[in-house]
């Protein structure tokens, strides 16, 4: 008997942001997924012109709202696999800086003297450790972490950075997210990593979280959101405070350095990864 075929679609988009394509692709009849450096491969039960039209027609709204700035579609078709087991052997233990490794559930890993190891199972959220801006991000916290410090995670995503700010000795990080559909993940995610007493998250953007009183505030957005909230940043963080900000291209620097500027934060560092920058804040006084 012929085994089933499956269509395979290749998305490129530039700047490549994972979360926005995998909120379009769950819509349709998605049987499997593959991120790649600057590409998304989705594997669907069925794929039709219709089907191919609604993700032309999302891709050309995000180049509208100026979130990406180009993209491609390729389409493909294979025969039947095990997909999520295909996509489990692509995932291995990653060692992100000298301390900090992550890790899935299913992968057993010996851990080093020193190290601390994060156990991910990222589903459909943003943030295992293998995008460039959640390296960047993992690691300017573990320069500039204080010890028990107050936390906001921005975007949370898997809820990594904030699991990652805990193990280094933060106190308490808050998370929120606008994906409703990131909750049971983050959650199960803080209790494999037993931080749940020391998190809270709420479905919502930044303006959901009352407090304003955070010693570092982490965001690993797209830029035009990060422009957007700029404010509401600076007034949730504490005199003195840092900001850490990433999912943001070399070319994104000046149009961000100047707005972050401009409402009173300074620049402390940028760290960048191929054309992937992260880059740090610190709140002075006005």
């Amino acid at each position: 008997m012929k085994e089933k075929i499956y269509p395979e679609i290749i998305i490129r988009a530039f700047p490549f942001v994972p979360e926005l394509i995998t909120g379009v692709v769950t819509l349709l009849d998605l049987i499997g997924i593959e991120e790649n450096d600057n590409e998304m491969t989705c594997y669907f039960e069925k794929f039709d012109e219709n089907d191919f039209n609604f993700l032309k027609t999302a891709l050309e709204n995000f180049k509208k709202e100026d979130l990406i700035e180009r993209y491609e579609i390729y389409q493909l078709t294979l025969e039947h696999k095990n997909w999520n087991e295909e996509w489990e052997k692509t995932i291995q233990p990653i060692k992100v800086s000298d301390k900090i490794v992550i890790k899935p559930s299913f992968r057993e890993y010996q851990k080093q003297k020193d190290e601390i190891v994060i156990t991910i199972d990222p589903k459909m959220s943003f943030g295992t450790g293998y995008h460039q801006s959640t390296r960047i991000m993992i690691r300017l916290i573990e320069k500039f972490l204080r010890p028990d410090t107050k936390v906001l995670d921005v975007g949370t995503g898997t809820g990594i950075l904030a699991i990652v700010a805990i193990k280094l000795g933060a106190s308490y990080a808050a998370t929120c997210d606008v994906d409703e559909f990131v909750e049971e993940n983050v959650r199960e995610n803080f209790v494999n990593n037993g931080v749940e007493d020391k998190c809270s998250f709420i479905v919502g953007t930044i303006n959901s979280i009352d407090e304003k009183d955070f010693d570092l505030i982490l965001a690993n957005i797209q830029k035009n959101v990060l422009l957007d909230i700029a404010d509401e940043i600076k007034e949730r963080v504490k005199q003195n405070g840092l900001v850490i900000l990433s999912g943001l291209l070399k070319d994104d620097q000046n149009e961000i350095v100047g707005k972050y500027e401009s409402i009173g934060l300074k620049l402390v560092e940028i760290l960048s990864e191929d054309e992937w920058i992260g880059i740090v804040f610190e709140k002075i006084s006005t």
